[in-house]
């Protein structure tokens, strides 16, 4: 390593400035070709399938050599390195000039531009790049030389060109590159800002992109830039205008350019922590300020601007895009509008960071990585009038695209929206306008002017403390020493001369900070306030969710993996309604993970700075006497620190606290880097690759020794308030000036590092952290070659088979909940909304999948484009067999039941389902219903085998380095994917709930006997979780209507039916009118398919429909219970979840003296037991979050639901007599029961004093009244079922069962063993029963249709 690098690197952390670098033209190598060329023809000869690495003959002459981009080279930097950031010379060339080097003439516009980057290194720590770049003319006999052959080659390509049509690429990338190769010319945006006009008169124009040396004058780019590592861009920025100014003016400088160089970079520190700092540029002064240690940290990016550029709206919508870790994509003519949006998004984040691949300005080289199947934020830039509808991006069903210049935006579908969003984009909008800044889309507010209109007088209008601390430094000539004495001596004189020392100007705005630069600081602070102050509002109560579950640190990174480390489910109900959309998906993220990591370490070394930063502010409302739950309130609250954050800034860059040294001379050698108007000139390198040194001959000149002196005298004259301060290692001196010694200060001593996780896990804690680190890292600028991007494909590769790996054992344990504890995987914590959002992210992992390494770039969705390419296929071989379309070998569903024909198993079968739904009008939401319904079904693995095994297919789709095309990691895939069979979703029904779809009901009576037909009109109403299908009348004679089967009547009635989606089905209500000849049908079960999921549904009934006959029921409510595969190949995916309550079977509702007979009466004991689970199920399911819990009809009708367990408490001990052959049912019973509290309500009308009747009685026989008159034919069991059904919604029975219990008529019609007339068991059931007057017990319609109490 070289001296000068070492002696940079000493004091680097402390530096303001790492680099000064210049790049452009190197007339010693001459024109090359952008490397961009190059990689295109690589990736062409790739989809063509010829070989890439086969030479290539010609160039591209179809272009004026005055669009074309050329390489450019980093012509100097200083110092040559730092240790702990080292130069990346091809980075930085790149990005200072992402579209190489351009060429001008004298006709076109040849204005300055500024623009900034950014540079991410494999630890995630950033430096950042500003550049200035402007045309200087190239002096060349050579260049000149080449540029016009160049151009002759170019005439004559044209002339031969004309007479044969160009052909045209369809690949993705050739799109890309078509739509940027006009954006080379100097007069395209990219050579100047798109707030200024164009350079020519008619841009289309041939004759404007003519060069002729003779002629005309040429001109090239030259970027001048600062690499810094924070991002103190309006410092950067007026000091390389100053720099430009100096080199454009027709004078020369005060001091040679290196002095300012130098002096930027070795002796002007970082501000300190809540401190400002000044140093001066070529010809004024520049302020820059760093935040507290309780603030927010340091964003100089104009937000205003960005917020102008796109609209509040949009940008919240961009910023919730970011947030969700989605694929975001700028898109801008300027590279300093992609920065300042992408920056701006970024630091809006607070307290979370983005984790994903970060280029705000992708080169030109680099849109390779636009194929990158992972989240990003990536800027690319457009050439002015690029049609949006003509750029074909490698993916989009995942992807935000963010057109800047015409302040649009395009999101993906099934997108949440930010909490309070309407809230939030008013307080902005205040904001905004309180600054005069439009909340509008478009209403850009370009800054004024550069800062500084000219260097003026040296005296007039500066500030006295100016001219006294220049003094104190040795920076004023003897003539000013002498005028400054004077003033000091006449305050009258110096105000004449208009210097003045008043406080305002002296310490105040001076030309120092102008008064945008403090609007924008202002205006920065109170945005980042807002958003700061929803997230503390959202996650006020963060750290209670927080699980710590491991001893050490060791244990916890070596766990990481298998670990929960954040209650997910308790923290989202615990928030508020409208939030949940949104933070269901965000707790999912990356950034949000890390964020919980980070607090978990936290206990084991020191906090992260962000992490520290948003507690302090959560405990400081928590010292306010602000109580989490008024927090986590989903009514908005708006920020109340706006006006302090603003005062801050304004304090300190109003208020300088700490001053840099003026630039000097240094010792230089005469005659080199002499000053010419309009060139940088060649800088002397020795005096600015390292810092001043103690035999610096520059410091032994007198000039030297008096600011020594002046420096320790002041220091004397100061006292404490303005002494010597250390600021990171450099002295400076706070409120005046310092020159530093650096001969008299040591460096700071090298400190050992602390021993914490950052030094000794770091490494694995990443690769935990991320699903794939070698996926996540920044692309690499330094390499371009084929072999590396071979090589970055196949991380891609292994990173996207370790996110699937990860997803579906997520989904699974998740999932499958109780038997995953037992195994060791968790904790059961998942709800509805926190599958549906696992299933989504799943959905876009295929979309990732299958865009990685497409050919041709066809629709917003890779997966659903190649599945209609697919159907095509398929189509066309159907017609050439004029046979039907086969997907492989014949496969259908097995039959669950008598009475269902068979599904057939076909991946296009549930295409055309899909085709076939009108709601869903885009490719992706297509893509993403396919595959929700072939998760459904259990299909999703089988069917994407199916669509992989036609290989020429896919060989036509995707290059040899695609995910699908990599057989091993493929079947891997496939396989993850089939471990999904092993429980059951239902995110098809569950999602789409307004579509319309077919359903098949079948009517299956007891065909042992007779009387299995019925000469009455049947019919039959299907209920489920989303509705019903309203009453359908079965037409007489359609039985097998719809059979493919021979005709076989009396045997099944058949209904195919449509309607909005049912969701889960739950009831079927059955029934005829009682008319014809046989008015009687014997009913054994009612079978219910839907006909695009397959769900098949049994409702068993085993009862007669009829009057005279079993209860005299004419209607029937029947439940049901999902049926389950049966046969072995099914029954390897059938569901391993826990099974769904089952329906009653069909011995369920039987008369008293059918159960007498059987002889296996239940005994008092099992009965209390089955009461008693029947009530903690009921009390279980509204324990549970509402979305997770089950039908709670069925556990009020369903097999050993509450009616079916108080059905066998009042059947214990019913007396087994029959009247005249009539069997006794339980509501005989109760009919007596009120018969007889009415009777004795009416002798108690005769009596002088009756006895007042009881409320509840009164209540009972009003109820049981209601129920007989209602207009159903329910039937006495029904009657009985819809009693406790009410009686439980309304709280009312256990008030009933003492009245029946008390009722004389229990002598006649119970024995005296019977539960119901023993004191002690009526109680304790009664004390069961009023457990559930907590909760809200709500009906369905198909049980209390047509009853109105």
């Amino acid at each position: 390593m070289s001296a000068s690098g070492g002696s940079g690197s000493a004091l680097a952390p402390c530096r303001f400035a790492l680099y000064f670098c210049a790049c452009g033209l190197d007339t010693d190598t001459g024109l090359e070709p952008d490397e961009l060329s190059a990689l295109y023809q690589y990736l062409e000869a790739e989809r063509q399938g010829r070989d890439p690495d086969a030479p290539t003959t010609g160039e591209n002459l179809e272009q004026s050599p005055l669009k074309r981009t050329f390489k450019s080279k980093v012509l100097c930097h200083y110092p040559e390195n730092v240790d702990w950031n080292p130069f990346d010379q091809d980075a930085v060339s790149m990005l200072c000039m992402p579209k190489g080097l351009t060429f001008c003439t004298q006709r076109d516009r040849r204005d300055p531009w500024f623009h900034s980057f950014l540079i991410t290194r494999e630890d995630g720590s950033r430096t950042y790049g500003f550049v200035l770049t402007f045309y200087e003319e190239v002096t060349s006999p050579q260049i000149c030389s080449a540029m016009q052959t160049l151009q002759q080659m170019h005439h004559a390509e044209h002339a031969t060109s004309d007479t044969s049509p160009s052909s045209s690429s369809s690949s993705s990338m050739d799109s890309l590159a078509s739509s940027m190769d006009e954006a080379d010319s100097p007069s395209s945006s990219s050579s100047c800002p798109p707030s200024s006009p164009q350079g020519r008169g008619s841009c289309g124009d041939c004759a404007g992109t003519l060069y002729d040396a003779s002629r005309d004058t040429l001109y090239v780019s030259k970027a001048l830039c600062l690499i810094t590592p924070m991002p103190f861009m309006h410092a950067c920025r007026r000091f390389l205008t100053q720099l430009h100014r100096a080199i454009a003016s027709p004078q020369a400088p005060p001091l040679p350019l290196e002095s300012y160089i130098h002096n930027v970079l070795y002796e002007v520190p970082h501000p300190p922590p809540g401190r400002s700092l000044k140093f001066h540029g070529v010809y004024e002064p520049i302020v820059c300020q760093r935040p507290g240690p309780g603030e927010l940290p340091l964003a100089d990016f104009p937000l205003g601007e960005a917020f102008c550029l796109l609209g509040v709206e949009n940008l919240v919508q961009v910023f919730t895009c970011v947030l969700l870790e989605m694929q975001v994509l700028l898109f801008s003519q300027d590279y300093q509008r992609l920065m300042v949006v992408a920056e701006g998004i970024t630091t809006l984040l607070f307290p979370f960071q983005w984790q994903h691949v970060y280029v705000p300005i992708l080169p030109a080289s680099l849109l390779h990585f636009l194929d990158a199947p992972v989240p990003y934020l990536m800027g690319l830039q457009s050439k002015e009038g690029t049609d949006r509808s003509k750029l074909e991006l490698p993916q989009e069903a995942n992807l935000c695209f963010v057109d800047i210049d015409h302040h649009c935006v395009e999101l993906p579908e099934d997108f949440p929206q930010f909490p309070n969003k309407t809230e939030l984009i008013q307080e902005l909008t205040d904001v905004l306008r309180s600054f005069g800044f439009s909340p509008e889309g478009g209403a850009v507010t370009v800054p004024r002017s550069p800062a500084g209109a000219g260097p003026g007088p040296r005296l007039k209008g500066s500030a006295l403390k100016e001219l006294a601390d220049d003094r104190r430094n040795g920076n004023l000539s003897a003539d000013d020493l002498a005028a400054l004495e004077l003033l000091q001596r006449n305050p009258a004189l110096a105000q004449r001369a208009g210097v003045t020392d008043s406080e305002d100007e002296a310490g105040g705005r001076g030309s120092e900070v102008d008064a945008e630069e403090l609007r924008n600081a202002k205006l920065n602070v109170q945005l980042r306030e807002v958003f700061a102050g929803r997230f503390a509002t959202m996650f006020a109560d963060y750290e209670s969710f927080v699980i710590q579950s491991a001893p050490d640190l060791e244990s916890w990174v070596t766990n990481r993996e298998q670990m929960h480390n954040f209650d997910k489910a308790s923290f989202l109900s615990d928030q508020a309604e409208p939030f949940l959309p949104f933070l269901s998906h965000f707790i999912e993220t990356q950034m949000f993970a890390t964020f919980v990591d980070n607090k978990i370490m936290s206990q084991w070394e020191e906090k992260e700075p962000l992490l520290r930063v948003f507690d302090g502010r959560i405990e400081k409302a928590r010292l306010y006497n602000i109580r989490a739950p008024s927090l986590r309130s989903s009514a908005y609250q708006r920020c109340t620190v706006l006006r302090e954050s603003a005062q801050a800034i304004e304090q300190r860059l109003l208020k300088i606290d700490h001053t840099a040294i003026h630039p000097h001379l240094l010792d230089m050698k005469i005659g080199q880097g002499r000053f010419q108007q309009g060139f940088f000139p060649k800088l002397q390198a020795d005096v600015l690759s390292s810092p001043p040194t103690s035999n610096n001959r520059w410091s032994s000149r007198p000039a030297t020794a008096q600011r020594r002196n002046d420096r320790n005298r002041h220091q004397c004259e100061l006292g404490l308030d303005n002494s010597l301060k250390e600021v990171d290692g450099c002295l400076v001196l706070q409120n005046s000036m310092a020159f530093w010694e650096w001969d008299q200060v040591p460096r700071p001593p090298v400190k050992p590092p602390k021993k914490s996780f950052s030094a000794c896990g770091l490494k694995y804690l990443q690769e935990a952290r991320t699903l794939g680190k070698a996926v996540r890292q920044q692309p690499k600028l330094s390499d371009l070659s084929p072999a590396v991007i071979a090589q970055t494909n196949w991380k891609f590769v292994e990173g996207l088979l370790k996110e699937c790996r990860l997803k579906t054992k997520r989904m699974l344990v998740e999932k499958m909940g109780r038997e995953a504890v037992e195994l060791g995987h968790g904790e059961v914590n998942i709800t509805g909304l926190e599958e549906n959002t696992l299933i989504a992210s799943l959905c876009d992992l295929l979309e990732r999948i299958w865009s990685h390494g497409l050919q041709v770039k066809q629709g917003k969705s890779a997966l659903w484009s190649h599945m209609l390419h697919y159907q095509a296929r398929e189509e066309r071989l159907e017609l050439q067999a004029e046979s039907p379309v086969s997907s492989g070998p014949e496969r259908r569903k097995s039959d669950p039941s008598p009475g269902l024909s068979t599904l057939p198993v076909s991946l296009i079968q549930d295409m055309r389902h899909i085709q076939n739904i009108s709601e869903i009008k885009t490719d992706v939401g297509r893509s993403r219903a396919w595959i929700r319904l072939s998760l459904e079904k259990k299909l999703l693995s089988q069917h994407l085998k199916q669509l992989l095994s036609n290989h020429s297919l896919t060989k036509k789709l995707y290059k040899r380095y695609a995910f699908l095309r990599c057989e091993e990691e493929r079947e891997q895939f496939l396989f993850h994917l089939l471990s999904l069979n092993a429980v059951d979703y239902f995110c098809f029904t569950g999602v789409f709930t307004t579509i319309n779809i077919p359903y098949r009901a079948v009517i299956v009576p007891i065909k042992k006997l007779s009387n299995a037909m019925t000469t009455s009109n049947p019919w039959v109403c299907v209920s489920g979780e989303l509705g019903d299908s309203g009453v359908m009348q079965i037409p007489k004679n359609v039985l097998e209507m719809t059979f493919e089967s021979a005709f076989r009547p009396h045997t099944h009635i058949t209904v195919l039916f449509k309607c909005q989606n049912l969701g889960k089905m739950t009831t079927v209500q059955l029934g005829h009118d009682n008319s014809g000849l046989l008015a009687k049908w014997l009913v054994d079960c009612v079978m219910v398919r839907n006909e695009i999921t397959g769900h098949t549904y049994k409702f068993p009934c085993g009862r007669w429909l009829g009057k005279g006959v079993d209860d005299g029921s004419l209607e029937r409510v029947l439940i049901g219970e999902l049926m389950v595969p049966c046969t072995d190949e099914e029954a390897g995916r059938g569901s391993k979840t826990p099974p769904l309550q089952r329906s009653p079977n069909q011995t369920r509702r039987i008369s008293m003296s059918s159960l007498s007979s059987r002889g296996n009466k239940p005994t008092s004991a099992q009965i209390q037991e089955v009461v008693g689970e029947a009530v903690n199920n009921i009390i279980k399911h509204f324990h549970k979050p509402e979305k997770e819990r089950g039908i709670l009809t069925v556990l009020l009708c369903g097999e050993s639901g509450l009616v079916s367990v108080l059905e066998q408490f009042f059947h214990h001990g019913f007396r087994s007599a029959r009247l005249f052959q009539k069997s006794v049912f339980i509501w005989d019973f109760v009919e007596k029961a009120v018969m007889y509290m009415e009777s004795t309500d009416q002798m108690g009308d005769l009596q002088e004093t009756p006895e007042p009747r009881g409320l509840s009685s009164e209540t009972f026989c009003r109820y049981v009244s209601g129920i007989n008159s209602a207009p159903r034919s329910i039937g006495k069991d029904g009657k009985f079922q819809l009693l406790v059904c009410l009686g439980a919604r309304d709280r009312l029975l256990s008030d009933w069962l003492p009245l029946l219990a008390e009722c004389p008529v229990i002598t006649r019609m119970y024995e005296d063993v019977a539960m119901l007339r023993d004191r002690t068991t009526v109680s304790a059931l009664v004390g069961v029963l009023q457990t559930l007057h907590d909760f809200p017990i709500t009906l369905e319609t198909s049980l209390v249709k047509g009853v109105d109490l």
